[in-house]
């Protein structure tokens, strides 16, 4: 077992351990559990967040063991430093990692539990959510400002971002952050960014606005790029759909 543990929480170490060796009889599951199994534990008036991920195929396991950095580990990494760049994130805790000789297997990523308002997601299903220019147009300065530091958050997409409401202002806290890069970003990039947020025109017309205002560009030049590059990303999910569609329809016959 492989581990590290954030220095500020090194005290939770046999804490952290003993979660890890019996994560399948303890803990409150939370959340979505589809993908990777999330668990809830509770100790020293800290609630810690457990992400379990799910054992990688046979070819990522030997990867993951012998050439890339876990998801796991990724995700702490990427956790300090979005601090460090002053980006919000859950408190970072500890990353863990069960290998075998020759094979990855486990990971685990452990952050502290936020509890937050709302996500962006709440944006696309409710268009009458109270304040809701404001949080939107909060919402794209915040992802202007991580352009600004260099920061693209790949998995930029509506489940991604937890919003909590501070007095009359909001704060922004990424989530789910093993795919990242870090570097300058030109317009067309930062424009792609948003391609996962929303299909729907009038919200990537609000966060064109507020772009423009953000980059000093005009509002055309920001709404058509982030618009096509919203619409392609729609194209190709959508054809990915149906092919797996196919493919579950093929194993059934």
């Amino acid at each position: 077992m492989h581990y590290e543990i954030n220095s500020n929480y090194l005290a939770l170490k046999d804490y952290l351990d003993d979660c890890i060796i019996n994560f399948d009889s303890k803990g409150e599951p939370f959340g979505n559990q589809k993908r990777n199994s999330l668990k809830l534990f509770s100790t020293d008036n800290l609630v810690l967040n457990f992400k379990s991920f799910k054992v990688p195929n046979i070819f990522n396991q030997i990867a993951y063991k012998f050439l890339r950095k876990s998801k796991a580990q990724r995700s702490f990494e990427y956790a300090i430093k979005l601090k460090e760049l002053g980006i919000d994130t859950p408190e970072p805790i500890a990353f863990y990692e069960l290998k075998t000789l020759l094979l990855f297997k486990k990971s685990y990523y452990i952050s502290q539990q936020l509890d937050c308002d709302l996500t962006y997601r709440e944006l696309i299903n409710d268009f009458n959510y109270p304040d809701y220019d404001n949080i939107l147009r909060s919402f794209t300065r915040f992802t202007f400002d991580l352009h600004e530091k260099g920061i693209e958050f790949l998995d930029h997409s509506p489940g991604n971002t937890l919003i909590k409401k501070v007095g009359d202002e909001y704060k922004f806290y990424l989530v789910d952050l093993n795919r990242m890069k870090f570097g300058q970003m030109n317009f067309e990039t930062r424009m792609k960014n948003f391609a996962r947020l929303s299909k729907y025109k009038q919200m990537v017309e609000i966060m064109s606005d507020e772009y423009a205002k953000c980059y000093n560009r005009s509002y055309d030049e920001v709404f058509s790029l982030m618009w096509q590059s919203t619409e392609e990303f729609r194209t190709k999910h959508l054809r990915k759909q149906r092919i797996k569609k196919r493919l579950k329809f093929w194993k059934k016959v």
